[in-house]
């Protein structure tokens, strides 16, 4: 998956995402821990994306979006703008409408299909503290595990310690297909691309 392909599953599978400097516990720039401070007053769930720490993504959004700063803040994929014009509609309300509608169309539109953070919930249930990335959209995914428990064990215990986890969606239909990849840490570091698409994070 290139970058532009990483950016866009970003934005079709997060209906709510800011694309920024820093983390929002610890903004790397004024402007984008301005906007993560109003984000956080509508207490509306959002995900984000540390641009710091994905240079290719850094390099590439701007010539999508075209929008050269940073913050970018995207609500169903498409871009509402950077740190003004939050702060402009913040003021004037249509900011946190904006996102309930968001996150309102997001919830109807999954009500048969799992989510992200509940994959991973359920994966840690039965891998503690397992590092879990979830692509794809709807209920086709793929479901990347990292964790110090797969130590010794061969691939297909690694691939039935995960699906065990997912027995219920799977049952029931929320979730239709899933690829599982499965790597120790020691692996994960060994075949990591420079480019790390996994730094999408889950601001609640």
């Amino acid at each position: 998956m290139n970058t532009e392909q990483t950016i866009q599953q970003q934005l079709a599978i997060n209906p709510i995402i800011i694309y920024m400097k820093g983390i929002p516990s610890n903004p790397e720039c004024g402007f984008s821990g301005k906007a993560i401070k109003i984000l956080q007053k509508t207490n509306i769930p959002f995900a984000y994306v540390n641009v710091l720490q994905a240079p290719f993504i850094r390099e590439k959004l701007p010539k999508i979006s075209h929008w050269p700063t940073y913050p970018q803040l995207f609500v169903q994929g498409e871009l509402v703008g950077g740190c003004d014009i939050i702060e402009t509609m913040l003021n004037d309300g249509s900011l946190q409408t904006l996102l309930a509608k968001a996150v309102s169309a997001e919830t109807k539109s999954d009500d048969n299909t799992i989510s992200s953070a509940e994959i991973e919930a359920l994966i840690q249930q039965q891998i503690p503290q397992a590092q879990v990335i979830v692509a794809g959209t709807g209920c086709d995914l793929l479901v990347t595990v990292i964790s110090e428990q797969f130590n010794d064990l061969t691939l297909v215990k690694k691939q039935q310690l995960v699906l065990g986890s997912l027995n219920k969606p799977l049952a029931d239909g929320r979730l239709h297909a899933v690829s599982v990849k499965t790597y120790t840490e020691e692996e994960w570091q060994a075949q990591r691309p420079v480019e790390t698409s996994g730094l999408l994070q889950i601001q609640t």
